[in-house]
């Protein structure tokens, strides 16, 4: 999705690289990739998809890597009945647009980083 890209330029500016995958699909996971990716990015990921929390990608990958040590998962999703609108505005109704996905990875970082 451009949101995901858009987010990942941004971030750049800060000097924050983050990797961005599309997983296309719930089955078959590649859990092997997602966690050679995780243990890359120090163990964050944050999924981010115009789906409901439920059944969606962010429950997969949160089923994939539980148990793995020094993971976390944040997950982005539509949290309500959708409306109709604008695809900008919708995005940024439920906090999956380009600045809710920097805002989400710079609260990762810092996480990150006071947890050491």
């Amino acid at each position: 999705r451009s949101s995901d890209l858009a987010a990942a330029e941004e971030l750049k500016k800060d000097n924050i690289c983050i990797r961005v995958m599309d997983l296309f699909t719930v089955k078959p996971l590649d859990k092997e990739t997602i966690l050679e990716n995780a243990r890359a990015t120090r163990g964050r990921i944050i999924t981010v998809e115009d789906h409901y929390y439920e059944g969606g990608i962010g429950e997969a990958v949160a089923s994939a890597v539980v148990g793995e040590p020094d993971i976390t998962v944040t997950r982005l999703a539509v949290s309500h009945v959708p409306r109709s609108g604008k695809p900008a505005e919708l995005l940024k109704m439920f906090g999956i647009d380009k600045d809710s996905i920097v805002v989400a990875v710079k609260a990762a970082v810092t996480q990150a980083t006071n947890s050491k």
